[in-house]
């Protein structure tokens, strides 16, 4: 057992053939997002003082999470144009006549697919919700004039002779609505003169009701010539011009989040008694990542050995992105029918996988 599970020079040959597949269709699959994204950027040129420098910086800052993105498909359909090169030339059928097993050669080409797929969990961790979240900084000071801002603690804005800071935003869903909410908000007062603090606003949530906001569970400190005087309120209305046009679209979808930060807002909505579906979807989506994209490139092999040994690289193209496509839509599908119907979010990921894995052990007994 020990024997057969060990790396041969043919497992050198199966993987160095797919990773250069895989590794050219990456960087074109990356490289044609990135190019469509910037077109749409040079349109916002001109506006609020957005410049090229500053389009050139989203698209770069962005990068890693559409690397992130597209690697499944990369995975795919390099996976399929390398087995499907060693087919045309024989080299593929040389190997079974050789006594390798169908299993084997795909577990080879999956094993180089594992060791980049680490990698690009470790990136869709860090770099990639980091640049996501200087892309979305920019975006909103153009879009308020420079008075608002994303930094590592969280939102500052600019209102009149107050400063305020919020830990964190998110959408709520009231009905067909939703609205925006900030987390853990302290506004500071400044004098007319703005050298000096005259109040200071604590509160556990700051909600925007209509045109209006609403801050839940108030802290308030003023300063006056008499000292300081401190008190406290279960709610009262905050007289703020904030945008909540703007905050909304600036806020960082839950897809482009870390695990350890939508880990963080589900705890926190948790605690709160709020719906966390819309966190914990991502959440487990992210999870599963790896799993699926291992699973996706396992389950279409069969494909190298078929159809497409006769074929050409167009052929293997084109196959490779109808099933990159189909499985997206379907992977989607079941996740939003379990959203609807109650299903919890880690059974609703772990469907799609599971199917894909009773097809694969089907395909690879029968053809042993």
């Amino acid at each position: 057992m020990q024997a057969s599970l060990r790396v041969k020079r043919v497992d050198w040959l199966i993987g160095i053939t797919v990773f250069g597949s895989l590794l050219m269709v990456w960087l074109i699959l990356v490289g044609l997002d990135a190019m469509i994204q910037f077109v749409r950027q040079l349109g916002f040129i001109g506006r609020n003082g957005y410049t090229l420098s500053n389009a050139i910086f989203y698209i770069v800052v962005t990068i890693p999470r559409r690397m992130y993105e597209m690697f499944g498909f990369a995975a795919l359909i390099g996976g399929l144009m390398g087995l499907g090169g060693l087919a045309s030339t024989g080299e593929l059928t040389a190997l079974r006549a050789a006594g390798m097993s169908r299993l084997r050669i795909a577990v080879s080409a999956v094993g180089v697919v594992a060791v980049l797929v680490a990698g690009v969990v470790v990136m869709g961790e860090t770099v990639g919700p980091w640049g996501d979240q200087q892309a979305q900084a920019l975006q909103l000071r153009l879009r308020s004039g420079g008075n608002l801002g994303l930094t590592s603690s969280g939102l500052w804005a600019r209102d009149g002779d107050r400063i305020i800071n919020a830990k964190s935003s998110g959408l709520r869903n009231a009905g067909d609505h939703a609205y925006v909410q900030l987390s853990d908000v302290r506004v500071f007062t400044l004098t007319p003169d703005g050298r000096q603090l005259s109040r200071f606003d604590e509160a556990s949530t700051a909600e925007q009701v209509g045109k209006q906001w609403v801050l839940d569970h108030v802290r308030t400190t003023t300063v006056d010539d008499k000292g300081v005087h401190s008190s406290t309120s279960a709610s009262e209305h905050w007289d703020s011009r904030l945008d909540p046009e703007v905050l909304q679209q600036s806020l960082v979808q839950p897809q482009y989040l870390a695990m350890r930060e939508l880990q963080h807002i589900i705890t926190y909505k948790r605690k709160n008694g709020e719906n966390t579906r819309p966190y914990e979807t991502p959440f487990w989506g992210r999870v599963m990542y790896p799993i699926n994209v291992l699973v996706l490139v396992l389950c279409t092999m069969p494909f190298a050995f078929g159809a497409l040994r006769s074929g050409g690289l167009g052929k293997r193209i084109f196959m490779g992105m109808i099933i990159a496509i189909s499985w997206y839509f379907v992977q989607k599908a079941i996740v939003s029918f379990g959203t609807v119907y109650g299903v919890p979010p880690l059974a609703a990921n772990i469907l799609p996988a599971a199917l894909m894995v009773f097809i694969a052990w089907f395909y690879f007994r029968k053809n042993a």
